[in-house]
């Protein structure tokens, strides 16, 4: 499908950024050592938002590196079967698909071990990357992880200044995996040496706290991520069972969590930001008022708390008609 087609009215959502295979334990609450089996998981933040998107019945392309190996084909074709462009895909005939063992923890959150010596993803370049599916974009959504190695953060930045060129709005989830940095410094030193850019940003509670240097989760903490210099429009922190906060310009507020059983809390947050930017390229006065904001995010917090319900990312990922029936039992 060619970048114009997938691209006809301009509401797509175009996805940078890393995707892999996840191995997660056959048992949860246990060392990957203890653990007796592996399931894989097709997983990588970027790409769980856009079949989240793509799941909410948004139009979603992804741009990144894979393996040329059965791993990367597997993938890719995971993408298609979710309604997500490919467009923006090629392949590494030198560097395999990346992989990461998951552990589990008895209360559903995760641990991690990585396989990228190095693996596809860090390999794009900026000269492979589609930018005339770039340049279509509505919504351009990023991590952190790009950033790490050359050449993929000249890939990552290219991509963003012709994404801003052409008008998008800037998406930026930094997605901290702090294994993967050299050290906590440079990983906080990168995470911010894009943040100016960006139009909306999410964090969780974890990454304020690492970025910010405080051990307070409040709205002084969170302004202070709020630069002068930014171009930032909307300002959000998750916090798990306890919702998630919002901070624009001219208005804040917090939106409650939905109480459900928690399996397991992967793609948690990459549901929660696909529903935001699903909802945002419909409509962007919502980022102006706080009354559609509110609605918003109760739509995203209920995406997110739909997906901790199962084991693995995309498995979990709702579609509209499961979050409004949690919306309207909740009533």
């Amino acid at each position: 499908m060619a970048a114009n087609s997938v691209a006809s009215e301009k509401t797509l959502i175009v996805s940078f950024g890393e995707m892999l295979i996840d191995f997660v334990p056959t048992v949860s609450g246990v060392s990957l050592a203890e653990a007796p089996g592996f399931l894989k998981a097709p997983g990588g933040a970027p790409a769980n938002l856009a079949i989240a998107v793509s799941r909410l019945g948004g139009r979603s392309a992804f741009v990144g590196k894979l393996g040329d190996d059965e791993f990367g084909y597997m993938l890719a074709d995971i993408l298609k079967q979710n309604g997500v462009s490919g467009d923006g895909i090629c392949f590494d005939k030198g560097a395999r698909t990346a992989l990461a063992f998951v552990t589990l923890r008895a209360d559903g959150e995760r641990e991690f071990m990585f396989y990228r010596n190095p693996s596809a993803d860090m390999l794009l370049r900026p000269d492979e990357l589609n930018l005339d599916l770039i340049r279509s974009a509505k919504v351009f959504h990023y991590g952190s992880i790009s950033l790490i190695v050359e050449p993929c953060r000249s890939a990552h930045l290219k991509a963003m200044e012709v994404a801003k060129e052409a008008g998008a709005l800037l998406s930026y989830d930094p997605n901290l995996r702090l294994p993967l940095w050299p050290s906590a410094d440079e990983a906080r030193k990168q995470i911010l040496s894009i943040w100016d850019q960006a139009d909306v940003i999410k964090v969780s509670d974890v990454e304020l706290e690492f970025l910010t240097g405080s051990n307070k989760i409040d709205d002084e903490t969170a302004l202070s991520l709020w630069r002068p210099t930014s171009n930032l429009k909307l300002l959000l922190v998750t916090l798990g069972e306890n919702g998630s906060r919002y901070y624009t310009k001219n208005f804040r507020g917090a939106v409650d969590a939905f109480h459900v059983n928690t399996i397991d809390t992967t793609g948690a947050g990459d549901a929660f930001v696909g529903a935001l930017v699903c909802k945002i390229v419909a409509d962007l006065s919502i980022l102006e008022n706080e009354s559609k904001l509110r609605e918003t995010l109760r739509f995203a917090n209920a995406c997110g708390a739909i997906t901790t319900t199962k084991k693995g990312a995309i498995p979990a990922l709702p579609n509209e008609a499961d979050v409004l029936t949690l919306l309207k039992g909740a009533n």
